[in-house]
């Protein structure tokens, strides 16, 4: 095979690194969307985000990002609209989708996620979202 005929679901490039982590997320499988990390990731939601922070290791981040939100939102999903890759750098523009659970409220933001892919694997990523409706909709208020 050569390059042209390459397999998104085992490429190492790293556009398709980013686009497996989505589907994997969208999927519900963790231990797919863990093989997506380096085991040194940096993984950074946001200040103001309801899960602020830096998380370290392909488990933190799952345990305390991924499994944090399919607890208290029903149906959370990152919607990978559009890709800017530059070497290793790979920016997404999304959007979530979700409905709290304890509020109710219904969830529909814009969103820009920045990776960082090496050898095939994220080792960085920094979330870039409006935190003010995400604590709209978890707080009871008119998101």
């Amino acid at each position: 095979m050569g390059l042209i005929d390459s397999d998104p679901a085992t490429s190492t490039a790293p556009r398709d690194v980013v686009r497996r982590q989505y589907l994997a997320s969208a999927a519900g499988d963790l231990e797919a969307l863990r093989a997506t990390m380096a085991p040194d990731v940096e993984w950074t939601e946001m200040a103001g985000f309801p899960l602020a922070g830096t998380y370290r290791t392909p488990e933190g981040v799952t345990s305390n990002v991924m499994e944090i939100l399919g607890r208290d939102w029903s149906g959370w999903a990152a919607h990978d609209d559009s890709y800017v890759v530059d070497g290793e750098n790979v920016v997404v523009l999304a959007r979530y989708t979700a409905t709290h659970r304890t509020t109710g409220n219904s969830l529909d933001v814009r969103v820009a996620h920045h990776f960082i892919v090496r050898g095939g694997l994220i080792v960085r990523f920094e979330q870039f979202v409006d935190t003010l409706k995400v604590a709209e909709a978890a707080q009871g208020h008119a998101a």
